[in-house]
């Protein structure tokens, strides 16, 4: 046994040899054996997809089956409303059950589901469309109709996208609340979509414990402005006895009462409605971004193919929530349209001990597992332990989403989950986006740890100025979209003009009809073309790979009684990447109690729910101002950082930026 002198400069020779590596900005080629195999390896892909643009776009919509095949890859006339595959028809629920049975696999496992205590449950392909197609037929039997808007309100159990298809199914687009959310959240989305209808569950489980979850959705009920029909699923069974109450009915009864029922899919167009989701804006109201059926459809089956690898022999594991996104596209839509064996998990990652995921991949012989750098930073701190404990080679890919990725938690992934043979895919994409926009191809490109890779083909993304000229190589600005994806949201649900303000305003020239998509988000880009995503650069804080709105946050906040005034800013965290700060004045006469401090967390948890909780709550008499009394956010994240002070001088009150860097320091 070496002793702690030898293995502490064992590490310190590692750990000197990875910043040496780093520093270099190594890259790494994907293995022989993957690029054998891989659904997409000709380098060639890039300039096929350029010199045929945007008719490029017809090997994505191969991949999923129309009722009527399509006039036209894309109609621009009504820029930026681009309209994709129109004259087609198809459904989506038909594309991930349907022709799959059809083809002969009704037997093949299409989820694959693992609860919190241990529970598991599979469903074939032949077991889910039984299931959809009979709560397909209790949606109508409740009145729901075309068009209509379903809530649904759970958390990662298997009924959440047999509703996700049975609404696909019927033609009534969905709108998902992940169940982390608030009560008032709840409300505020279903009064939003002037949606009449919600499926929720009785509770589920975390670390083991039961949570009530049908007494917050009640609470959102009450705040809802109309009548509501709603569907409870029970999770808990006798843990948790709940009552239903006027207009509720039990799944359980539902499915039982029209099993066996036979329901057609709804022939809907290309751009009709699939889905709306919410996602954090800057003005505190959260914006409904419309992503319809023929486009989103095909773009998520497309990256799933050309960038996860996926193919139908797979089991695939993204960990991620459907509440988001990510679920959406990499759980639901895109595997199951490609005839694959998606898992679930309902529980944390270090429950009931840290190596959780890993024995999951183990017993499931998981091929593609698709994470945040959130959960690999804590994988990280727990120890390596924990992964060499467990068999992992039967991974094949990885994949990191939600937020940049930085070099060393890239490197540890490849090194210890990977076990330096399976690619690393590091994906930039959005809400908005639909589905993934820059990354590398795994079977074709070069992986750099920290950057995300280049614009997929078809993507032109470019990182400009503050001027919209396109900046050189090494330099840092603004990440934009110059052309329209499949993929991409229509507009924001009954809001036209806040979906051209937010997003099509800052870069574009109108009168030339040069339409400019501006995510937000900062970039640089290296000589070779590879894109560096840096973050947000409006007030949306990345938290754990979640966007939330600091005007939504500080809203909560001075909800609060005895609160005056508040601002909210991103700072650095060693696992979340960014957490919430607030920095808060009380009214005259309050005093920077520990229970004003409860009072306010408890508001934010209230008001939006757990994910937005304050790393820190700090009470301050003022807050640094310019002269025209505008907020200097910017100090605030440096402070919450830990980073040097710029110039102050410019500032109202100078001095309580050292104040409020000591208080900082202090705590």
């Amino acid at each position: 046994m070496p002793d702690e002198s030898s293995e502490r400069e064992s590490g310190d020779d590692t750990e000197s040899a990875l910043e040496a590596r780093l520093a270099a900005g190594e890259t790494y080629e994907p293995p022989a054996s993957f690029v054998e195999q891989a659904n997409v390896s000709d380098p060639g892909i890039y300039d096929d997809f350029e010199e045929n643009w945007p008719d490029c776009w017809e090997q994505a919509a191969d991949l999923v089956s129309w009722f009527d095949e399509y006039d036209t890859v894309l109609e621009d006339e009504d820029a930026p409303f681009y309209r994709w595959f129109t004259g087609g028809t198809l459904n989506a629920s038909y594309n991930c059950l349907d022709r799959h049975v059809e083809d002969g696999a009704k037997n093949r496992a299409a989820i694959k589901w693992e609860g919190e205590l241990g529970e598991t449950r599979t469903y074939t392909y032949g077991d889910l469309l039984n299931e959809v197609e009979a709560f397909a037929a209790a949606l109508q039997e409740l009145g729901v109709e075309e068009d209509d808007v379903v809530t649904l309100y759970m958390p990662m159990i298997p009924e959440l996208p047999i509703a996700m298809l049975a609404c696909a199914r019927i033609g009534a687009p969905h709108s998902v609340v992940f169940a982390g959310f608030s009560a008032d959240a709840l409300a505020t989305r279903m009064n939003a979509a002037e949606s009449e209808y919600l499926v929720t569950c009785d509770g589920y489980y975390r670390r083991g414990d039961p949570l009530n979850h049908k007494e917050k959705a009640d609470k959102g009920l009450r705040g809802v402005d109309h009548d509501v029909e709603t569907v409870v699923v029970d999770r808990l069974g006798d843990e948790l006895e709940h009552f239903l109450g006027a207009n509720a009915h039990d799944y359980d009864e539902l499915v039982s009462d029209h099993a066996g029922a036979s329901v057609e899919p709804v022939e809907r167009d290309a751009e009709d409605m699939l889905f709306l989701m919410y996602t954090s804006g800057t003005t505190g109201q959260p914006k409904g971004v419309k992503h319809t059926t023929g486009g989103y459809l095909s773009y998520a089956a497309w990256t799933s193919h050309a960038v996860l690898d996926v193919k139908p022999e797979d089991t695939y594991w993204c960990a991620a929530d459907i509440g988001w996104i990510t679920g959406h596209s990499y759980i639901v839509y895109g595997p199951l349209t490609l005839g694959t064996t998606t898992m679930m998990y309902e529980g944390t990652p270090d429950y009931p001990d840290k190596d959780r995921l890993w024995e999951l991949i183990e017993t499931n012989t998981v091929d593609i597992f698709y994470t945040a750098p959130t959960a690999i930073r804590a994988f990280m701190k727990w120890g390596t332990g924990y992964p060499d404990a467990h068999d992992l080679s039967s991974l094949r890919l990885l994949g990191t989403v939600g937020e940049p990725i930085n070099p060393r938690a890239w490197t540890w992934y490849y090194e210890h989950i990977g076990g330096e043979s399976c690619p690393v895919v590091d994906t930039w994409w959005q809400t908005e986006t639909g589905g993934m926009m820059i990354t590398t191809l795994p079977g074709i490109g070069e992986m750099k740890p920290g950057s995300a890779g280049p614009p997929l083909p078809g993507i032109d993304a470019k990182i400009v100025d503050a001027a919209g000229e396109e900046v050189g190589a090494g330099n840092a600005g603004y990440l934009t979209v110059q052309n329209p994806w499949p993929g991409m949201l229509r507009t924001l649900y009954n809001n036209d003009d806040r979906f051209l303000n937010e997003y099509w305003q800052e870069y574009s020239d109108p009168d030339a009809d040069e339409w400019v998509y501006f995510p937000e988000d900062g970039a640089k880009i290296d000589e070779d073309g590879s894109i560096t995503v840096l973050g947000r650069v409006d007030d949306v804080i990345n938290v754990s790979g979640h966007r939330l709105g600091t005007m939504e946050i500080e809203s909560a906040i001075v909800g609060v009684e005895g609160v005056a005034e508040a601002a909210v800013v991103g700072g650095d965290h060693e696992v979340k990447g960014q957490a919430v700060y607030a920095y808060v004045i009380l009214e005259d006469g309050q005093e920077a109690t520990d229970g004003m401090h409860d009072r306010i967390v408890e508001g934010v948890e209230d008001s939006i729910g757990p994910i937005a909780r304050p790393e820190e709550v700090l009470f301050t008499p003022e807050l640094p101002k310019t002269r025209s009394g505008k907020i200097m956010r910017r100090l605030l994240e440096d402070i919450a950082s830990g980073e040097e002070l710029g110039d102050t001088s410019t500032l109202r009150n100078p001095e309580i930026v050292e104040e409020i860097a000591d208080q900082v320091g202090e705590n």
